[in-house]
């Protein structure tokens, strides 16, 4: 990772000036060290206005991403895994990596199958074993 731009894939770099980062308490146990430090890091990415990405990106990014987008198109990644701010920041940024680069991957194109003869054959003899199991069962007892 460079010291200003954030590789992305072969075709994407975004620099950091784009992130945004907001710093808050993290929960959970940790004492007056937890309770002081604003050691909790939101990154804040803005997939609608991003000027790095192209318009075919961007559409791509908006469809994949948009449960996690909010209403203006603004992905949030929350990270409160260490005591450290810095280190928390840094696992946000390559969460945010992680997560465009997994949406921006093309989706592999399905291949259609046919079942093969001994499928078929199994599956027409299954259904008329069932078929039959059901008459069995609807005869009258004498």
């Amino acid at each position: 990772m460079d010291e200003n731009v954030v590789v992305i894939n072969d075709n994407l770099s975004i620099p950091l000036t784009e992130l945004q980062f907001r710093f808050s308490t993290s929960s959970g146990p940790g004492g007056q060290h937890a309770n002081r430090s604003a050691t909790r890091v939101t990154l804040l990415f803005d997939v609608a206005q991003s000027p790095s990405l192209d318009e075919p990106t961007r559409e791509r990014l908006l469809k994949k991403l948009s449960s996690q987008l909010d209403k203006d198109g603004v992905l949030q990644i929350h990270v409160q895994d260490t005591r450290s701010q810095y280190q928390n920041r840094e696992i946000a940024i390559v969460r945010w990596q992680q997560l465009l680069a997994e949406a921006l991957k093309p989706r592999k194109r399905r291949r259609k199958t046919k079942p093969n003869r001994a499928a078929i054959e199994k599956r027409l003899a299954e259904k008329k074993q069932r078929g039959q199991r059901k008459k069995e069962r609807s005869q009258q007892w004498d």
